[in-house]
């Protein structure tokens, strides 16, 4: 397939849900930025992902941009100051997963100032070199804001053949979560600016930005300003069926160009480059105004929110302040998550910080989780076979995970699981298999660890002991070569000796 036809026909990934969206409740109110908050919480992690060499000290006073740390690769990801004020502490917050977990956090005490560094625009970004954008977005902090928070820098940056196509991916499939919609209708001309600056990163050459086919108001904003950007890329936007969970980075490759990224490859390996909007939003900020990533947008919705919708918020700040700017929350709230009602988590504490991938915030009421029944054993139906996107076995796995079997789990491609929550969702058995799932592989990567850490013992051990044979071998070496001298030197007495007494001999003989 040629890449002047990609989106021009559409295909079809396996399984997936048709659900009713919920969008327009969040988007009839414009964008809001959340009122500065009096502590910012920065986490010293994200996802998988470093923040790198810390440059501040406790006490310091800092710029709204200032970086706090320095990445040293492509796979740590830089944090600013999303605001004025003094370095506090570090101090343990509220985790979003594992529940009952923490997370340490940089303490940003803000002085209601908001005083800002000085931006620093990548001039001439068009024409330097690839490697020194890609330096600039690294350093900007730049990573997924789809919700995955993988640094940008290592998806522009690595060792696979040409990219072709940069892929903006804008279908939100959730069917509660509005942010990018939000960002696409506000702001068209941001982000097709920063899908050109990832487009020249990455050395593509067409770009496609893809959106759910209910969006008609993103398409007639988005095509206008593609039609009015310049540049020699190619600039497309292609709507999608709107069919959960399209906005999956493989499913949404698939759809567009009827291939598959293999199971164990990445979409670079089909010289395809896949990114989200709010992403391409970020690296225009980054490039041609010069503002780190500090801030992003968050769907704040759901039945139990007052006023539903879509805030800009600055990293750090407390769920708390979030829900508070929407209005607070209904009396009969009972259950916070973090993200979607399909793939989400469900939050412990208001007192957890929003993060570059924290993209939407949803309070459920009582009438959403009376329904709920009891977990019934698997019955073998196969509805969630029939709807995994990702052509999984989820009984098999659940099984295999309740039994301990985690290496079994992992032989069934635990890891290609994209935790949507389709099986969930149509099990008649009630089972909450994500949750499995997620255990599972918590589990699966401890035991990798412990299998690790056991073969560093295991070589530590055997290099000692490799170590002490030859100090054996060496000292019994030296033994021998003391023995020979001593030998030698006897022998030379010996000799010495007899000399001696030839030379008496025939002196008396005389």
């Amino acid at each position: 397939m040629s890449d002047d036809q990609i989106g021009e026909r559409l295909y079809r990934f396996p399984g997936g849900l048709k659900l009713r969206h919920h969008k327009k409740i969040a988007c009839s109110e414009p964008l809001a930025p959340v009122p500065l908050p009096s502590h910012l919480y920065l986490p010293w992690s994200a996802g998988r992902a470093q923040a790198g060499e810390l440059l501040v000290e406790p006490g310091e006073r800092v710029l709204r941009g200032q970086p706090l740390t320095r990445p040293d690769n492509d796979f740590e990801i830089a944090v600013h100051a999303p605001t004025s004020g003094h370095i506090g502490d570090w101090v343990e917050r509220p985790a979003a997963w594992p529940p009952g977990e923490t997370v340490r956090c940089l303490e940003l005490v803000a002085d209601g100032q908001d005083e800002a560094a000085a931006l620093a625009p990548l001039e001439n970004w068009q024409t330097v070199d690839q490697d020194r954008l890609v330096d600039h977005l690294r350093a900007s902090g730049l990573a997924g804001l789809g919700g995955a928070i993988f640094p940008t820098a290592a998806k522009l940056r690595g060792d696979w053949p040409e990219i072709e196509t940069l892929i903006l991916n804008g279908a939100e499939c959730e069917p509660w979560i509005a942010c990018d919609e939000m960002l696409m209708r506000s702001d068209p001309a941001r982000v097709v600016s920063g899908a050109q600056v990832l487009a020249r990163a990455a050395g593509a050459k067409t770009i496609v930005i893809a959106i759910e086919d209910q969006m008609g108001v993103v398409e007639k904003r988005l095509t206008a300003a593609c039609q009015a950007a310049s540049g020699p890329i190619e600039i497309r936007v292609v709507k999608v069926t709107t069919i959960y969970p399209e906005g999956g980075e493989r499913q949404l490759i698939q759809v567009l160009t009827g291939r598959e990224v293999p199971h164990d490859g990445l979409p670079q390996d089909l010289g395809l480059l896949c990114h989200n909007v709010a992403t391409a939003a970020a690296a225009h900020d980054a490039v041609i105004d010069g503002q780190p990533l500090i801030e992003r947008i968050v769907t704040v919705s759901g039945p139990g929110i007052r006023q539903p919708r879509n805030l800009i918020a600055r990293i750090g700040t407390p769920i708390a302040d979030l829900i508070a700017a929407a209005g607070g929350l209904e009396d009969n709230v009972r259950r916070l998550v973090l993200g979607g009602p399909m793939s989400g988590t469900a939050l412990a504490s208001d007192q957890i910080a929003v993060t570059k991938g924290t993209n939407s915030l949803l309070a459920l009421t009582a009438v959403q989780l009376m329904d709920q029944q009891p977990t019934l054993p698997c019955i073998n139906c196969g509805e969630c076979v029939r709807v995994c996107p990702a052509s999984l076995l989820p009984q098999l796995l659940y099984k295999a995970i309740a039994g301990e079997q985690n290496e079994q789990a992992a032989e069934l491609n635990l890891f290609d699981c994209i935790e949507c929550g389709c099986c969930a969702q149509i099990c008649p058995s009630h089972i909450p298999l994500v949750d499995w799932y997620r255990h599972g592989k918590a589990e699966r990567r401890l035991q990798q660890l412990d299998a690790r850490r056991a073969a560093l013992s295991r070589r530590r051990f055997e290099a000692r002991e490799q170590r002490l044979a030859s100090e054996q071998a060496e000292r019994q070496a030296r033994r021998e070569r003391r023995r020979e001298k001593l030998d030698q030197a006897g022998q030379a007495q010996s000799e010495i000796q007899a000399a001696i007494e030839r030379a008496k001999q025939r002196k008396s003989d005389n």
